[in-house]
């Protein structure tokens, strides 16, 4: 059976059925068909190049179907899109097709650039050429029969090419006019339309907006800065802005560093000296602002790991002049901390406690779910293993506090570490006794919860005297704790109660297989199982019947007749009894 491939021609695909043509004037929803392409061919996980070869195949089947070929294998024959072919709004995709072809090759080369700085020059042509089918279509839907949206939409378009190629160029005002040229049209549009319309542009140009105010920052305005520290809290302008904004911070923290000299910890001033613990010393504050005010569990964590991040090569550094200090003065050494080292262990207890407060929200997080009833089965809902975990990891965090160095001698240090020590112990071992409820073992639940409530009322206690206003509360474990040992003393008569009355229902497993216990009926799940138990396997031995072996023993005392007339004799014939022999006459 022979069957046909679909012709474009008479099968449009799915995105050209957005195109609106009408009797009075031809129309093309631009942003809502790049931004549908964009997200179902590679830009919803960043990668440029398979959007590059969709815009290509696409470019080809246009082509093809329209009979718009630039000459053939052997030969390039321009053509060009004239007023009088717009009576198909194909041709304007066209165009649009071949800009967001050169605008997805110069977004690869933006990324590939970073290693490679030689391809900035093919990043810039490739944008310029974007920019150039940008206005080649804002030229051509000046024309009477294109309808006043798609004329708006290609200005929209064409202005943000422009903006991307002046934002590249570093020309602030130049691009910050044509951005906010785009973002008047696409908020005009938006006005225009119901809602589920208005909400791509709305996107639009809260995409656009980061570079309007990064534009803004450079030009001169300072207060861009506080707009652009919010849109990096909530995450607006991913990608490539995302790293703009991350460098920009960090340039405004690098100017405000230099008239920073020192830093004062427990009691004591530490002069710091190292150009990269001065910028993150400085942005300390701004950074637990932003994870304070983080709206949602996902940016609090990346804002976490960023901080980690910025601490850890913070630590690197510092430990590396450490290094090169303790050459210079290992003969000299009396016994007494030296700064660097005091502020190496300052940037240390950053660190320990940065990791203690993200498991501990993560901790929270996981307890709200945990108390969350799971509807979905197939999905794996949190356990109590998951919050023991994260508290041995604040444990351990905890025990290399009490360990930094310059901080030994220090009581009233020494002492709240134990005390969170103790809290947290209680937090880990309720977890591990909700893991043993889980199980049914009821004995080694209430030891645990016994335990919790001795760790808790010693925190109480020795809490008095310190007045730490940091430490978690530890009397709603208390309550929690309380109330789980009731419900587990509860529970625990009750399933003996049900052994008590169906014993031949819950029976004390054995190893006694089914062929033995026929007359006895009780519901063995493992029957159903994958191991059933039904016969003894490997099967034991068993007597048997030997084979009879039979001895001949008769034999030896049978007295045999004798043969000696049967055995011929040799006669002596000597000559004669040879010529009898030769001519038979003996025989």
């Amino acid at each position: 059976m022979v069957v046909d491939k679909p012709n474009d021609s008479k099968l449009p695909s799915m995105d050209e059925n957005k195109e609106n043509v009408s009797d009075t004037a031809v129309g093309l929803e631009i942003l809502h068909i790049i931004k549908d392409s964009q997200q179902q061919h590679g830009l919803r996980h960043g990668d440029y190049q398979r959007y590059r070869g969709y815009c290509s195949r696409r470019l080809r089947r246009l082509r093809k179907t329209l009979g718009f070929k630039m000459g053939n294998r052997h030969k390039f024959t321009g053509k060009k899109i004239t007023e009088e072919m717009l009576s198909d709004s194909r041709y304007l995709l066209l165009v649009l097709m071949e800009a967001e072809r050169a605008w997805s090759y110069a977004m690869q080369l933006k990324q590939e650039a970073n290693t490679e700085p030689r391809k900035r020059f093919h990043l810039m042509s490739r944008l310029r050429k974007a920019a150039k089918h940008g206005q080649k279509l804002e030229k051509l839907c000046e024309s009477p029969s294109i309808d006043a949206k798609t004329k708006l939409e290609a200005q929209a378009y064409t202005a943000y090419l422009t903006g991307m190629v002046e934002f590249e160029l570093q020309e602030w005002k130049p691009a910050m006019e044509a951005f906010n040229k785009c973002k008047t049209i696409y908020e005009k549009l938006a006005s225009a339309f119901t809602e589920e319309l208005a909400v791509l542009y709305h996107q639009r140009v809260e995409e656009i907006s980061p570079n309007i105010r990064y534009c803004a920052y450079n030009i001169g305005d300072q207060n861009a800065i506080n707009d652009l520290m919010q849109m990096r809290l909530i995450g607006v302008g991913g990608g490539m802005m995302a790293e703009k904004l991350e460098a920009l911070i960090s340039q405004t923290r690098a100017k405000q560093a230099a008239t920073m000299s020192e830093v004062e910890w427990r009691g004591r001033s530490l002069p710091v000296k190292i150009d990269k613990a001065r910028i993150f010393l400085l942005g300390l504050a701004d950074n637990e602002a932003a994870i304070a005010q983080a709206s949602n569990e996902d940016t609090k964590e990346r804002l976490y790991e960023t901080l980690l991040s910025e601490c850890r090569d913070t630590i690197q550094a510092v430990r590396e002049e450490l290094k090169a200090e303790k050459q210079r003065e290992r003969d000299t050494d009396n016994g007494k901390v030296s700064n660097l080292q005091f502020l190496h262990s300052y940037l240390s207890f950053i660190k320990l406690c940065t990791v203690v407060k993200r498991n501990e929200s993560m901790a929270h997080m996981l307890q709200i779910k945990l108390k969350e009833p799971n509807n979905d089965e197939s999905k794996r809902g949190p356990k109590p293993q998951d919050l023991i975990r994260l508290y041995e990891i604040i444990l351990q965090s905890l025990a290399e506090l009490s360990t930094l160095q310059g901080l030994e001698e220090d009581h009233s240090f020494q002492k709240e570490m134990a005390l969170k020590t103790l809290v947290y112990k209680a937090y880990r071992c309720f977890f591990i006794a909700q893991s043993y409820v889980l199980v049914k073992k009821w004995s080694e639940a209430l030891v645990l919860y016994e335990r919790v409530l001795k760790y808790a009322n010693e925190v109480q206690s020795k809490a008095k005297g310190l007045g730490d206003k940091n430490l978690p509360d530890v009397q709603e474990l208390i309550a929690e704790v309380n109330a789980e040992k009731y419900s587990l003393q509860a529970a625990a008569i009750l399933d003996t109660e049900e052994v008590n009355e169906a014993p031949s229902q819950h029976p004390v497993k054995n190893n006694t297989p089914l062929c033995d216990r026929l007359e006895t009926f009780w519901l063995d799940p493992a029957l159903v199982g994958k191991h059933p138990n039904l016969v003894h396997f490997p099967p034991s031995f068993q007597p048997i019947p030997c084979k009879p072996l039979f001895f001949d023993l008769a034999l030896n005392h049978v007295v045999f007749p004798p043969l000696d007339d049967k055995v011929e004799q040799k006669g002596k014939g000597g000559l004669t009894g040879y010529i009898k022999g030769i001519f038979g006459f003996g025989s």
